[in-house]
């Protein structure tokens, strides 16, 4: 056992003495000592009231979660012990503020946990779960607290209310029902408990995905087998090696690497191994296998669902999604793939067809379909991601996104140096309006992939916007991706897919900078589920447009503007292979509700339940020993269980939304203007429909959906 090793053990062992007094109280003399010394707990007299990164230590983080727990238990003790009577500001919105600085240091944690993990921070989430859901069942369950938001909603159309403050109403006391608060004596019992292991569940999937993805490798020795991978992605694998002290090309299972892989290596076999090894994560009956947890995950689910009178836990969910029901969502999907498999099926000949031309002999495999439709797609409009990529320098997209920003809603960004970060890769920048000259927003950008940090990319936030006192509370906005990190031969240059990335997530960051809420509960992102991909896809709309292009994307080394014919040539292949990619994205929306939407316990393996829900949406040959469902993050643990269908259906709002873009140019101010004040700075305030109407001037409707997916034909 090595130095390093010893000082993990020894600190593990240190948190696990904490962690049994998590819910004890803390004497006077404890309270006192955190409250000076902590960094997370201290005021922060940073800019900004940015988080400390570069004084918060690991064993910070224990004393600071006692600390504000306790802090928490105060403001809530605070609400109920109140003797006036209740009110709107004395209890609904009293709650909404409560645990201010649990929401703090949480916030820091658990963002810092998956963008920038370690053995320690994940030891400390399993041990502080239990605590953080008992001090949730005690609040949502706590009678007199819920009597006070019961006393308020029931008097709600007698009280003089904002279209905000009934919002939040609705949103807190649905919030107490739905997590338990009319429960009685056992079934009160069975849900705290079910609650706390679903917590600890959830919590151990997201770290053996994480984990069972680092642990695969491909190294590669032979220069023969790099036979067909661009140079960017030998480059990549040839650093990677030595950063692992190795000699060769190291390929791993995160995006940049993976994706590169699985389109154009001509080694069909590594492919075939890559191919396997990515969707066999969680599945290699190891200390990391996930089968047990997805089964645990949905029969928790189920029984809380059952407690509250649901049949199931697709049908508890959805009461405050857009959908409402699952038969609405069953339907949704059902005629989405009604519509795409022809061209799906259509797709997968043309590649098939192709493949054999060029000496494919049988049938098409899922690690061949990559490679031969990217082939294809060279052929056919030829053009491909190298062709792109030169034009697409990352800092130059950031400019060019920041510039749209700047176009459409009048924002500037200023990198801020002095703002301390959690890691060195992270850039830190201030938002203003300039129109207003007020500040908006910090934005932290964290774009590589690094062992600690878990695959994708999201948006999340350090801090939601509100007000307090009178006072605009600005938002601290991360955005976090997986791109291609930059070499000692060339910069980090993206693939048209990472554009699209940048971009979604680049929305969602939208959403939040503008908001303009009163409170946490309905500001930013704080929407319906199913409302949320709205702000972050119709920003998707723009890569494909000259008008955006010509404002950054110019060859690295050339400094010449991307051409014309190559633009040409990204839009002539916009459809391709929509029908393929439309029905993969909606297998995952029915598996999403194979787990959730279940009515009974769970008696089948794992492998068979994702197979029988993916028949309908199923092209290519199966392959057994793999599946999707083990490490499914967004729905296992990522919040979008019920909700994967979501994505779809805010593609059907934004596309109908960009066709009044298309309609009015899309850098129009008015139209910009629009989507401003009545979605992106609106957060939850009011119901999405509402929010949308007010933008669009009617109800959403497929048509222009089916129209960009090249599903109907124009008129």
């Amino acid at each position: 056992m090595n130095k390093a090793s010893i000082k993990i053990t020894v600190l593990t062992l240190v948190i696990s003495m904490i962690a049994q007094t998590l819910v004890a109280q803390l004497t006077p003399q404890e309270a006192a000592a955190i409250k000076q010394t902590n960094p997370l707990v201290m005021p922060w007299n940073t800019p900004y009231q940015t988080p400390p990164f570069d004084k918060i230590k690991t064993q910070d983080y224990y004393p600071a979660i006692l600390y504000a727990l306790d802090e928490a238990k105060k403001d809530i003790n605070n609400i109920i012990t109140n003797k006036q009577a209740p009110t709107f500001e004395n209890t609904i919105v009293a709650l909404d503020r409560a645990g201010g600085l649990l929401n703090r240091v949480l916030g820091v944690f658990f963002n810092i946990n998956e963008a920038n993990t370690s053995d320690e921070l994940q030891q400390i989430a399993q041990d502080i779960t239990p605590a953080l859901t008992k001090y949730s069942n005690d609040l949502n369950m706590n009678e007199d607290l819920f009597k006070r938001v019961k006393a308020v909603y029931d008097d709600r159309d007698d009280i003089p209310l904002t279209a905000e403050d009934r919002m939040l109403l609705d949103k807190t006391y649905n919030g107490f029902i739905k997590n338990g608060a009319l429960l009685k004596g056992k079934d009160k019992d069975a849900f705290r408990k079910v609650s706390e292991e679903l917590s600890l569940t959830t919590l151990k999937f997201q770290q053996n995905s994480l984990n069972d993805q680092n642990a695969y490798h491909l190294l590669i020795t032979n220069k023969k087998d790099l036979s067909g991978l661009p140079q960017y992605a030998i480059d990549a694998a040839q650093q990677a090696a030595k950063d692992g002290k190795k000699k060769g090309y190291l390929f791993s299972l995160d995006a940049p690497s993976y994706i590169p892989f699985m389109t154009y290596s001509d080694n069909r076999e590594l492919r075939k191994q890559m191919w396997i090894a990515y969707n066999s994560v969680g599945n290699n009956n190891n200390e990391n296998d996930n089968k047990e947890n997805v089964i645990k995950i949905s029969d928790f689910r189920l029984r809380l669902a059952q407690l509250l009178g649901y049949t199931s836990f697709a049908e508890y969910s959805l009461t405050d999604k857009m959908a409402q029901t699952p038969q609405i969502v069953e339907t949704f999907i059902d005629d989405l793939l009604k519509a795409a498999m022809p061209f799906a099926k259509k797709d997968l000949k043309m590649v098939t067809d192709y493949a054999h031309s060029k000496g494919f002999e049988g049938e098409l495999q899922r690690w061949d379909f990559s490679y031969w439709q990217e082939k294809l797609k060279v052929e056919k409009y030829a053009i491909n991601s190298e062709m792109v990529k030169p034009y697409l320098m990352l800092d130059n997209v950031k400019k060019g996104i920041f510039l749209l920003a700047d176009t459409l809603y009048g924002l500037e960004f200023k990198e801020n140096k002095t703002i301390s970060k959690y890691n060195d890769d992270v850039l830190v920048y201030e938002v203003w309006d300039k129109k207003k000259n007020k500040f908006m927003a910090i934005i932290y950008l964290d774009f590589f992939p690094r062992p600690s940090k878990r695959s994708g990319a999201w948006m999340t936030s350090f801090r939601e916007q509100s007000v307090v006192n009178g006072e605009d509370i600005r938002p601290l906005i991360q955005m976090v991706c997986n791109f291609t990190k930059p070499t000692k031969k060339e910069p980090s240059l993206l693939t048209f897919e990472e554009l699209e990335t940048f971009l979604h997530e680049f929305g969602h960051c939208l959403h939040g900078i503008l908001s303009e809420c009163k409170y946490q509960g309905t500001s930013g992102t704080n929407v319906y589920r199913d409302f949320v991909e709205l702000p972050s896809q119709i920003m998707e709309n723009f890569a494909t447009k000259k008008e955006f292009l010509d404002l950054f994307a110019v060859n690295y080394k050339t400094n010449e503007k991307m051409p014309q014919s190559l633009i040409d040539k990204i839009k002539n292949s916009e459809q391709y292979m929509e029908g393929y990619a439309c029905v993969r994205q909606l297998f995952f929306g029915t598996l999403d509700m194979a787990w959730n939407n279940i009515t009974k316990p769970i008696t089948k393996p794992v492998e068979e339940i994702e197979r029988e829900a993916s028949q309908k949406a199923e092209l290519l040959p199966e392959v057994k020993g793999t599946m999707m469902s083990t490490q499914f993050g967004h729905i296992f643990s990522g919040g979008y269980a019920a909700g994967y269908y979501g994505y779809k259906w805010a593609e059907v709002l934004d596309a109908d939304a960009f066709s009044l873009f298309e309609e009015k140019g899309i850098f129009n101010k008015k139209v910009a203007e629009s989507f401003r004040k009545n979605i992106l700075s609106k957060g939850g305030k009011k119901h999405p429909m509402e929010l949308y109407k007010a933008f669009r001037g009617h109800a959403p409707t497929n048509e222009a959906f089916l129209k960009r997916s090249g599903f109907i034909k124009e008129k």
